[in-house]
């Protein structure tokens, strides 16, 4: 009989609880008190008022059309890859080029940071302000189209049939999306945020 021996689990509720969870309660301690440092906070006056911001924008100014572009051009960077990773993990072939894997996430990772900040550019541009969002879901685009193509390989690409594979298959699929989406958001959004800082900077130098 398979089962997971008890020391096995012990050790894993001791790596929690000695160790995740000390570094939870560090981390909640240093985000509540941590504060910027005179050189690190917006580097201009913000305007108490809220300006309008204009409807009648062009196209490219339209973050309902930027937003699946740039996820476009993240998905577009990784999607090769992306079909050895998912033949080897459903499969079950052995997966051996780690070191391409690496330079295909660091392509990822310039890819998602240069297009959400070429996004963000024309949103401010065209006089919108509100850039967080729109940082963050360009980022996070990518996994839209690692959803879908998810899919595509679903019904192409393997013989799963009967609902506990396809349960099974699709759990994991939206977990892996929602970790890329994160991953690749967070990628965007603090790629933006430095990109908005610095053009202020020159702005007031």
């Amino acid at each position: 009989v398979n089962y997971i021996p008890f020391l096995a689990i012990l050790k894993l509720f001791a790596l929690w609880i000695f160790v995740s969870v000390p570094l939870c309660i560090v981390g909640t301690l240093l985000g509540r008190h941590a504060k910027f440092s005179e050189g690190n906070g917006f580097p201009c006056r913000v305007n108490a008022i809220p300006r309008p911001i204009p409807d009648d924008v062009h196209w490219y100014g339209d973050p309902k059309v930027l937003i699946p572009f740039a996820g476009l051009l993240g998905f577009g960077s990784i999607f090769i890859e992306l079909y050895y990773v998912l033949t080897s993990l459903w499969s079950y072939k052995v997966y051996h080029l780690y070191g391409f894997l690496l330079s295909v996430y660091l392509i990822l990772v310039l890819v998602v940071s240069l297009s959400t900040i070429i996004v963000v550019y024309f949103i401010i541009n065209s006089e919108n302000y509100l850039w967080q969002w729109t940082a963050l879901f360009s980022g996070a685009g990518t996994s839209m189209y690692v959803f879908v193509y998810g899919l595509y390989f679903f019904f192409f690409k393997t013989n799963m049939f009967g609902i506990i594979q396809t349960c099974f298959y699709f759990g994991y699929t939206i977990l892996m999306t929602l970790y890329l989406g994160t991953l690749c958001g967070t990628i965007g959004y603090a790629a933006s945020s430095y990109f908005v800082i610095s053009i202020y900077h020159v702005k007031l130098d």
